[in-house]
């Protein structure tokens, strides 16, 4: 009986459990602390610091079986995915270790028992190779294993000598081919034909026995150690006597779940290929944390998830389709990864918003690229073109190359860099835009605030600020800043926005429209009425209504932040806000658009809050001891050593320097307004709170009411009704269908007499006014079969479009192929088609050239029949 892919990965670890050796679970494909890896490529990595001295752990002899992704950095096997047997982006490699154990005797032994006794490999199917001076592990497999000394290749490349780096822990290798037969051609290692895929390597043993110095020299380790690795598919595939990795069982389920889902038949296509390595290497990445972006590891994986989804939708996926696979994989993996499934939820949402995102602008960029290529001159795509390619459809060059390269084209990756290099200098630029006084001038001046438990204060003017220059006065209606030395005008920080209200000074005011901080000191924007100096008194109003607006709206983002996370998880974080007297603006990080059933839920939680009239509590805390106290940090916020903590009951505690109500009762009412996505990962709500939510809730109970009126219904009936007048509406869409497929029938047969034989078959081609795309298939079944015998051709234009459609009766798609004959038709209009050989439609944007068309296709036939 032929073992499964589970069943040799736990073949592995029974083996060496039974010979003393720990088994560890896989580590995460994000390498802990090793800045110098973008993912886990090795089975060897998270155990490092064993192999250089510094982790101790309680066993010297351990199993894995990690997965590994090689898909960006130094290490990148994406461009050849599913053009090779073997390559993938998503790898499990199952190793044994010695961290100052057994050597190289007993490494060799367990790994040739276990291939020969355990799996029942033929030992003349083997080959070995050492280091070319690896004098001890030759006489290891010719002596004591028993292998030929004509199957033991000595390797003097780097191939077969490994190390960590320039300096550390190194040794040879010694590596083990299984031979597929002389019907596949290739080489033995070390041959001009070792590129071949005859002899396929199938596991590597590392020998770590120096320690190499700066200056070159080797020096013995202390305690020689073992790391080996072997892959889990090569081998699966040998045991299962197939030769391409994607023939094994694991790769053949999710090929047919991933044919099945896109709509495909040939399941040696290399797209389903693609798509069921790509599926495990974005399942695991999202299980273990990252989540698509524009740089880094999120990137990385966005990159993988489009050209899974490119490659879907070249098979003819009608719709999203590659988060589905998700259980799939899960039914295949989720047993010796029960993360996977624990995560199956949250990986499936990630690729369901992404695919969406992704397919919105993956037609029209193909549509695009398609129209280079057909128009290039030369071999290569321009740099300039697959930079717009990615600016403006999200395609990642690495795609751009891939689809290229299917039509054997490059692409100009130098061209490529520069424009992108360009595009950065121009972010640069729109970046330093706009004139404010904070980044033009610069004070000293200290600003005391008192505006946290007073509405009123004085304060003496330090600075005035006139047309962007330091001034001693103001003029009667000049607009300017003043500095002062105690406000209790609130400065914008922390989304919250300035206060406004009036300066008394002397016989004079000056009417503040907005405060922001200057370095430390609070800068007052507005109006002169009257003369001020630098020097004089100001008696401070801050517009009171104003305030308690701010307040109420301010209180409720942090209610709003805690409800995020208890409705949608401890992923939610605040990514910016704003917050005046009219509403307020909360982004905070999620991965999907929020359910109506979410956004009530959210609601009530907060509005629960709300009543239950929460007293607000301040605390001044060192920083470290408030995030020991589980205190949430605000996006973009500054935090001295010293934080203000703000407390509502149990429910929220942030670090704030805002202002706020006194219980949260004073709120009054909480409601959501809007829900939005602003950026990848990024959702956005506006809400407004007290006066303004009843307001609002009034004008759409108004509206409720007049919509009810319209209908002839009362507010509580406006659903059912409309339900009615929608059912009605398909009825009559219905009715009129039939009618205009009863005309496009009774117009078909009267064109029956305007087709022509050739060569003794019935050709009707025919060019139409007034009928829809829709109606076309039909009309084209009804002639075939009222002609019997032959071959039908319809075009209708319109504005700027062109419909053909091509019908062949099934005795004549032999020679006659209705995809052909589409074909040749749209490229005279400007467009492409496709489908069945008895029925294929076409699309054009050259309505101008379509009687030409038509006109061609006599001659055509003439050839074929």
């Amino acid at each position: 009986m032929t073992l499964s892919t589970a069943q040799i990965r736990q073949k592995f670890i029974d083996y060496f459990k039974r010979h003393g050796h720990q088994p560890v679970a896989s580590s995460s494909l994000v390498p802990a602390d090793d800045p110098t890896l973008l993912f886990t490529n090795a089975g060897m990595n998270q155990f490092k610091d064993l192999f250089l001295g510094a982790e101790k752990r309680s066993y010297t002899r351990a199993t894995s079986s990690q997965r590994c992704v090689r898909a960006g950095g130094k290490h990148n096997d994406l461009e050849n995915v599913g053009y090779t047997a073997r390559h993938h982006t998503f790898f499990e490699m199952m190793g044994n270790f010695s961290f100052g154990d057994y050597f190289k005797h007993q490494a060799i032994e367990f790994a040739w028992n276990f291939l020969t006794q355990e799996l029942g490999l033929a030992k003349e199917k083997l080959l070995v190779t050492v280091f070319s001076d690896d004098d001890e592990a030759f006489d290891i497999w010719e002596n004591h294993i028993g292998v030929p000394k004509e199957k033991i290749i000595r390797i003097s490349t780097s191939d077969n000598f490994w190390s960590m780096g320039d300096t550390g822990p190194c040794g040879p290798c010694s590596e083990i081919f299984y031979d597929h037969g002389d019907h596949i051609w290739g080489g033995p290692p070390g041959t001009a034909e070792e590129d071949g895929d005859r002899f396929i390597e199938i596991w590597n043993l590392v020998f770590m026995q120096y320690n190499k110095q700066e200056d070159g020299t080797m020096a013995p380790l202390p305690k020689p150690s073992i790391d080996t690795g072997m892959g889990l598919e090569r081998i699966s595939a040998i045991i299962q006597n197939v030769h391409s990795n994607y023939e094994i069982d694991l790769f053949q389920n999710l090929i047919k779940a991933s044919a099945q889902l896109v709509g495909a038949s040939d399941l040696d296509n290399k797209s389903l290929r693609v798509i069921a390595d790509h599926i495990r290497s974005c399942s695991f990445l999202i299980c273990d944390g990252v989540m698509p972006g524009n740089e880094g590891r999120g990137y990385v994986l966005r990159r993988i998830i489009r050209r899974a989804v490119r490659h879907g939708y070249k098979l003819g996926a009608k719709d999203i389709f590659f988060y589905k696979l998700v259980d799939a994989l899960t039914s295949e993996m989720g047993e010796a990864y029960p993360e996977l499934a624990d995560q199956k939820p949250v990986i499936e949402k990630v690729l369901r918003v992404e695919e969406e995102q992704f397919s919105k602008t993956l037609a029209r960029g193909m549509t695009m690229l398609n129209d280079v290529l057909r128009d290039l001159e030369g071999n290569e795509v321009p740099g300039e073109i697959v930079f717009k390619l990615y600016d403006t459809y999200g395609f990642p060059a690495d795609l751009t190359a891939d689809v290229a390269r299917e039509q054997d084209y490059t692409i100009d990756e130098a061209g490529f860099e520069a424009s992108m290099q360009q595009q950065r200098k121009r972010a640069q630029q729109a970046s330093n835009f706009g004139a404010n006084y904070n980044s033009q001038l610069t004070t000293e001046h200290v600003t005391e605030f008192t505006g946290y438990t007073d509405e009123q204060g004085e304060g003496r003017i330090l600075e005035i600020i006139r047309e962007n220059e330091f001034s001693d006065s103001l003029n009667s209606g000049e607009e300017g800043v003043l500095l002062l030395d105690n406000t209790p005008f609130y400065a914008e920080a922390g989304g919250q926005t300035g206060d406004k209200g009036v300066l008394k000074i002397g016989d004079s005011e000056f009417v503040v429209s907005d405060t922001k901080k200057m370095g430390n000191a609070f800068a007052h924007y507005g109006k002169a009425n009257g003369p001020v100096s630098k020097g004089d008194k100001a008696e401070a109003s801050i517009d009171a209504s104003n305030r308690a607006a701010i307040k109420k709206n301010h209180s409720a983002t942090h209610l709003l932040h805690a409800a995020l996370r208890e409705v949608l998880g401890d992923h939610v974080t605040q990514k910016g806000s704003l917050v005046d007297a009219e509403r307020m603006r909360f982004d905070f990080s999620h991965f999907e658009a929020l359910t109506g059933h979410q956004v009530t839920q959210i609601e009530k939680r907060v509005n629960e809050e709300i009543r239950a009239n929460h007293t607000l509590t301040t605390e001044l805390m060192e920083l470290d001891e408030a995030k020991a106290s589980g205190a949430m940090a605000l996006f973009g916020e500054k935090y001295d050593e010293k934080v203000r903590v703000v407390k509502m009951g149990p429910f929220s505690i942030e670090l704030c320097g805002g202002t706020h109500v006194k219980q949260t009762g004073e709120i009054g009412l909480f409601k959501i307004v809007s829900e939005s996505g602003i950026a990848s990962g990024v959702r956005r709500l506006e809400a407004i709170t007290g006066e303004a939510a009843v307001s609002y809730v009034q004008q759409q109970q108004q509206l409720l009411s007049e919509i009810g009126s319209l209908l002839k219904s009362d507010v509580s009936g406006i659903s059912n009704r409309i339900g009615q007048i929608q059912a009605h509406q398909k009825e009559l869409e219905k009715a009129l269908a039939a009618a205009k497929q009863k005309l496009a029938s009774q117009q078909g047969a009267d064109m029956l007499g305007q087709a022509v034989e050739i060569n003794g078959v019935k050709v009707l081609v025919s060019k139409l006014d007034g009928v829809e795309a829709k109606a076309l298939r039909g009309m084209v079944d009804d002639l075939k079969n009222r002609i019997g015998e032959g071959v039908v051709v319809l075009g209708v234009s319109g504005e700027n479009k062109v419909n053909l459609i091509a019908g062949v009766t099934k005795g004549l798609t032999a020679n006659v192929k209705a995809g052909e004959l589409v074909n040749f038709l749209a490229k005279q209009v400007g467009g492409k088609g496709g489908g069945r050989p008895d029925m294929a439609q076409a699309g054009g944007d050259q309505p101008e050239n379509l009687g030409t068309a038509l006109d061609s296709v006599n001659a055509w036939l003439s050839d074929k029949l």
